[in-house]
Protein backbone atom coordinates (compact mmCIF):
# COMPACT_ATOMS: atom_id res chain seq x y z
CA UNK A 1 0.00 0.00 0.00
CA UNK A 2 3.01 1.90 0.95
CA UNK A 3 4.86 1.91 -1.91
CA UNK A 4 1.18 1.74 -4.51
CA UNK A 5 0.91 5.36 -2.54
CA UNK A 6 4.51 6.76 -3.12
CA UNK A 7 4.39 5.91 -6.68
CA UNK A 8 1.02 7.51 -7.55
CA UNK A 9 2.24 10.32 -5.78
CA UNK A 10 5.54 10.53 -8.05
CA UNK A 11 3.06 10.43 -10.62
CA UNK A 12 0.86 13.30 -9.36
CA UNK A 13 3.93 15.71 -9.09
CA UNK A 14 5.58 14.89 -12.65
CA UNK A 15 1.70 15.54 -14.11
CA UNK A 16 1.35 18.78 -11.70
CA UNK A 17 4.95 19.76 -13.08
CA UNK A 18 3.77 18.88 -17.06
CA UNK A 19 0.25 20.48 -16.36
CA UNK A 20 0.83 23.46 -14.49
CA UNK A 21 4.12 24.65 -16.76
CA UNK A 22 2.30 24.24 -19.71
CA UNK A 23 -0.54 26.31 -18.47
CA UNK A 24 -2.89 27.17 -20.94
CA UNK A 25 -5.26 25.48 -22.86
CA UNK A 26 -3.64 21.70 -21.58
CA UNK A 27 -3.84 23.39 -17.74
CA UNK A 28 -8.04 24.09 -18.32
CA UNK A 29 -8.42 20.58 -19.83
CA UNK A 30 -6.57 18.80 -17.18
CA UNK A 31 -8.84 20.72 -14.79
CA UNK A 32 -11.77 20.11 -16.40
CA UNK A 33 -11.70 16.55 -16.18
CA UNK A 34 -10.68 16.73 -12.47
CA UNK A 35 -14.26 18.92 -11.95
CA UNK A 36 -16.05 16.77 -13.65
CA UNK A 37 -14.98 13.60 -11.73
CA UNK A 38 -15.09 15.17 -8.21
CA UNK A 39 -18.41 16.76 -9.10
CA UNK A 40 -19.40 12.54 -9.91
CA UNK A 41 -17.58 11.66 -6.66
CA UNK A 42 -19.18 14.13 -4.63
CA UNK A 43 -23.09 13.30 -5.76
CA UNK A 44 -22.14 9.73 -5.71
CA UNK A 45 -21.43 10.28 -1.70
CA UNK A 46 -24.29 12.59 -1.24
CA UNK A 47 -26.61 10.08 -2.59
CA UNK A 48 -27.59 12.41 -5.55
CA UNK A 49 -26.47 10.33 -8.71
CA UNK A 50 -28.78 7.38 -10.17
CA UNK A 51 -27.98 3.75 -8.65
CA UNK A 52 -28.89 2.44 -12.01
CA UNK A 53 -26.36 4.23 -13.95
CA UNK A 54 -28.37 6.70 -15.57
CA UNK A 55 -27.67 10.34 -14.99
CA UNK A 56 -30.79 12.23 -13.78
CA UNK A 57 -31.58 15.64 -14.03
CA UNK A 58 -29.40 17.56 -11.73
CA UNK A 59 -26.38 15.71 -12.59
CA UNK A 60 -26.85 16.72 -16.72
CA UNK A 61 -27.35 20.24 -15.09
CA UNK A 62 -24.24 19.98 -12.87
CA UNK A 63 -21.75 18.62 -15.89
CA UNK A 64 -23.30 21.29 -18.59
CA UNK A 65 -22.76 23.97 -16.05
CA UNK A 66 -19.23 22.75 -15.16
CA UNK A 67 -18.24 22.99 -18.55
CA UNK A 68 -20.03 26.21 -19.54
CA UNK A 69 -17.99 27.66 -16.37
CA UNK A 70 -14.87 26.62 -17.78
CA UNK A 71 -15.35 27.60 -21.25
CA UNK A 72 -15.98 31.24 -20.32
CA UNK A 73 -13.08 30.78 -17.38
CA UNK A 74 -11.29 30.49 -20.44
CA UNK A 75 -12.73 32.38 -23.33
CA UNK A 76 -13.77 35.16 -21.73
CA UNK A 77 -11.61 37.86 -20.76
CA UNK A 78 -14.05 39.29 -18.40
CA UNK A 79 -14.47 37.42 -15.74
CA UNK A 80 -17.77 38.99 -14.11
CA UNK A 81 -19.32 36.35 -16.46
CA UNK A 82 -18.45 33.28 -13.92
CA UNK A 83 -20.57 34.67 -11.80
CA UNK A 84 -23.57 34.80 -14.68
CA UNK A 85 -23.22 31.33 -15.27
CA UNK A 86 -22.90 30.37 -11.22
CA UNK A 87 -26.06 32.39 -11.16
CA UNK A 88 -27.60 30.16 -14.53
CA UNK A 89 -26.31 26.78 -13.18
CA UNK A 90 -28.43 27.80 -9.89
CA UNK A 91 -31.56 28.87 -11.77
CA UNK A 92 -31.19 25.92 -14.02
CA UNK A 93 -30.97 23.30 -11.02
CA UNK A 94 -34.55 25.38 -9.74
CA UNK A 95 -36.24 25.25 -12.69
CA UNK A 96 -35.61 21.32 -12.75
CA UNK A 97 -37.16 21.57 -9.08
CA UNK A 98 -40.04 23.15 -10.05
CA UNK A 99 -40.97 21.81 -12.97
CA UNK A 100 -40.27 18.23 -12.00
CA UNK A 101 -41.90 18.83 -8.49
CA UNK A 102 -41.85 16.68 -6.22
CA UNK A 103 -39.38 14.07 -7.77
CA UNK A 104 -36.44 16.29 -6.35
CA UNK A 105 -36.54 17.39 -2.65
CA UNK A 106 -35.05 20.88 -1.71
CA UNK A 107 -32.18 19.51 0.36
CA UNK A 108 -31.26 18.04 -3.05
CA UNK A 109 -31.33 20.72 -5.64
CA UNK A 110 -29.06 22.67 -2.63
CA UNK A 111 -26.55 19.99 -2.04
CA UNK A 112 -26.34 19.78 -6.18
CA UNK A 113 -25.28 23.03 -6.39
CA UNK A 114 -22.82 22.89 -3.80
CA UNK A 115 -20.98 19.94 -5.37
CA UNK A 116 -20.81 22.27 -8.50
CA UNK A 117 -19.52 25.25 -6.74
CA UNK A 118 -17.23 22.98 -3.67
CA UNK A 119 -14.88 21.61 -6.23
CA UNK A 120 -15.30 22.28 -9.74
CA UNK A 121 -15.44 25.88 -9.45
CA UNK A 122 -12.36 26.31 -6.13
CA UNK A 123 -10.66 23.95 -8.64
CA UNK A 124 -10.50 26.82 -11.27
CA UNK A 125 -8.38 28.74 -9.00
CA UNK A 126 -5.31 26.86 -10.14
CA UNK A 127 -5.97 28.14 -13.73
CA UNK A 128 -6.76 31.80 -12.40
CA UNK A 129 -3.60 31.91 -10.42
CA UNK A 130 -1.98 30.38 -13.40
CA UNK A 131 -2.97 33.40 -15.69
CA UNK A 132 -2.17 36.12 -13.41
CA UNK A 133 1.49 38.02 -13.87
CA UNK A 134 4.36 36.05 -12.67
CA UNK A 135 1.73 33.16 -12.34
CA UNK A 136 4.14 30.59 -13.29
CA UNK A 137 5.50 31.07 -9.99
CA UNK A 138 2.76 31.63 -7.64
CA UNK A 139 0.74 29.09 -8.85
CA UNK A 140 2.76 26.58 -6.77
CA UNK A 141 2.19 28.56 -3.56
CA UNK A 142 -1.54 26.62 -4.03
CA UNK A 143 0.57 22.90 -3.83
CA UNK A 144 3.34 24.25 -1.17
CA UNK A 145 0.03 25.27 1.02
CA UNK A 146 -1.49 22.41 0.77
CA UNK A 147 0.64 19.02 -0.29
CA UNK A 148 3.55 20.32 2.14
CA UNK A 149 1.79 21.16 4.86
CA UNK A 150 -0.01 18.07 4.61
CA UNK A 151 3.42 15.73 4.83
CA UNK A 152 4.69 18.28 7.49
CA UNK A 153 2.14 17.84 9.70
CA UNK A 154 2.29 14.44 9.22
CA UNK A 155 6.00 14.25 10.17
CA UNK A 156 5.76 16.50 13.11
CA UNK A 157 2.08 14.69 14.44
CA UNK A 158 4.23 11.42 14.11
CA UNK A 159 6.70 12.65 16.24
CA UNK A 160 5.66 15.19 18.55
CA UNK A 161 1.63 14.80 18.67
CA UNK A 162 -0.03 15.20 21.93
CA UNK A 163 -3.07 16.94 21.77
CA UNK A 164 -5.77 16.44 19.56
CA UNK A 165 -6.99 18.74 16.46
CA UNK A 166 -10.54 17.46 15.75
CA UNK A 167 -10.59 14.18 18.24
CA UNK A 168 -14.17 13.53 16.62
CA UNK A 169 -13.68 14.08 13.04
CA UNK A 170 -9.89 13.10 12.51
CA UNK A 171 -8.12 11.77 16.12
CA UNK A 172 -5.35 10.99 14.27
CA UNK A 173 -4.59 15.00 13.86
CA UNK A 174 -2.61 16.52 16.56
CA UNK A 175 -2.72 20.22 17.43
CA UNK A 176 1.23 19.78 17.07
CA UNK A 177 0.86 18.32 14.05
CA UNK A 178 -1.27 21.16 12.42
CA UNK A 179 1.45 23.63 13.78
CA UNK A 180 4.29 21.99 12.24
CA UNK A 181 2.60 22.06 8.63
CA UNK A 182 2.14 25.68 9.06
CA UNK A 183 5.56 26.12 9.82
CA UNK A 184 7.02 24.18 6.89
CA UNK A 185 4.83 25.36 4.49
CA UNK A 186 6.31 28.65 5.74
CA UNK A 187 9.75 27.84 5.53
CA UNK A 188 9.41 25.66 1.93
CA UNK A 189 7.73 29.08 1.02
CA UNK A 190 10.10 30.96 1.98
CA UNK A 191 13.07 28.96 0.56
CA UNK A 192 11.39 28.79 -2.67
CA UNK A 193 10.36 32.47 -3.12
CA UNK A 194 14.46 34.04 -1.90
CA UNK A 195 15.93 31.48 -4.41
CA UNK A 196 13.52 31.53 -7.28
CA UNK A 197 11.14 34.45 -7.22
CA UNK A 198 12.80 37.31 -5.72
CA UNK A 199 15.15 37.78 -8.83
CA UNK A 200 11.95 37.70 -11.15
CA UNK A 201 10.33 39.80 -8.89
CA UNK A 202 12.74 42.68 -7.77
CA UNK A 203 10.42 45.03 -7.01
CA UNK A 204 8.98 43.68 -3.61
CA UNK A 205 9.94 41.91 -0.58
CA UNK A 206 9.00 38.74 -2.23
CA UNK A 207 10.26 36.33 0.51
CA UNK A 208 7.96 37.66 3.47
CA UNK A 209 5.15 37.73 1.14
CA UNK A 210 5.06 34.34 0.40
CA UNK A 211 5.69 33.29 4.08
CA UNK A 212 2.55 34.82 4.71
CA UNK A 213 0.72 32.93 1.83
CA UNK A 214 1.91 30.04 2.99
CA UNK A 215 1.11 30.03 6.24
CA UNK A 216 -2.20 31.62 5.71
CA UNK A 217 -2.68 28.96 3.18
CA UNK A 218 -1.60 26.05 5.16
CA UNK A 219 -4.03 27.08 7.85
CA UNK A 220 -7.13 26.66 5.35
CA UNK A 221 -5.85 23.57 3.56
CA UNK A 222 -6.14 21.89 6.78
CA UNK A 223 -9.84 22.79 7.15
CA UNK A 224 -10.00 21.52 3.73
CA UNK A 225 -8.61 18.36 4.66
CA UNK A 226 -11.07 18.17 7.38
CA UNK A 227 -14.21 19.40 5.45
CA UNK A 228 -13.60 16.56 3.05
CA UNK A 229 -13.36 13.80 5.90
CA UNK A 230 -16.88 15.50 7.65
CA UNK A 231 -18.75 14.76 4.52
CA UNK A 232 -17.48 10.88 4.17
CA UNK A 233 -18.03 10.34 8.01
CA UNK A 234 -21.36 12.16 7.18
CA UNK A 235 -21.80 9.56 4.64
CA UNK A 236 -20.32 6.55 5.97
CA UNK A 237 -17.88 6.01 2.34
CA UNK A 238 -14.03 5.47 3.40
CA UNK A 239 -12.91 7.32 -0.26
CA UNK A 240 -14.50 9.00 -2.73
CA UNK A 241 -12.77 7.04 -5.71
CA UNK A 242 -10.09 4.81 -7.22
CA UNK A 243 -9.02 6.77 -9.59
CA UNK A 244 -5.80 7.29 -8.00
CA UNK A 245 -4.28 4.23 -6.35
CA UNK A 246 -3.22 4.59 -3.00
CA UNK A 247 -5.25 7.77 -2.51
CA UNK A 248 -8.82 7.30 -3.59
CA UNK A 249 -10.58 9.63 -5.56
CA UNK A 250 -9.94 13.22 -6.62
CA UNK A 251 -12.13 14.18 -3.53
CA UNK A 252 -9.25 12.07 -1.44
CA UNK A 253 -6.48 13.85 -2.77
CA UNK A 254 -7.23 17.28 -4.32
CA UNK A 255 -9.10 17.89 -0.75
CA UNK A 256 -6.61 20.46 0.77
CA UNK A 257 -6.32 22.24 -2.50
CA UNK A 258 -9.47 22.45 -3.11
CA UNK A 259 -9.65 24.73 -0.35
CA UNK A 260 -6.23 27.02 -0.54
CA UNK A 261 -6.53 27.49 -4.44
CA UNK A 262 -9.14 30.61 -3.97
CA UNK A 263 -7.28 32.18 -0.89
CA UNK A 264 -4.23 32.11 -2.88
CA UNK A 265 -5.39 33.50 -5.96
CA UNK A 266 -6.98 36.48 -3.11
CA UNK A 267 -4.02 36.83 -1.16
CA UNK A 268 -1.66 37.08 -4.42
CA UNK A 269 -4.11 40.08 -5.90
CA UNK A 270 -3.80 41.94 -2.69
CA UNK A 271 -0.23 41.16 -1.68
CA UNK A 272 1.42 41.66 -5.00
CA UNK A 273 -0.91 42.90 -7.36
CA UNK A 274 -2.30 44.82 -5.63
Amino acid sequence: MFVTRLLSSIVLVVLALATILSGGYVLAAVLLFLSLVAYRELTKACALADTKGKMNGMEIIGYVGIAAYYFFMVFVENKIFLLLVLITILVAFMFLYVFRFPVYRAEQIMCAFFCVAYAPVMLSFIYLVRSLPYGIYTVWMIFISSWICDTCAYLVGMLLGRHKLAPVLSPKKSIEGAIGGIAGSAIVGAVYAYFIVESVVSEQRITWIFVLISAVGAVISQVGDLAASAIKRNHDIKDYGKLIPGHGGVMDRFDSVIFTAPMIYFLTLILIHG
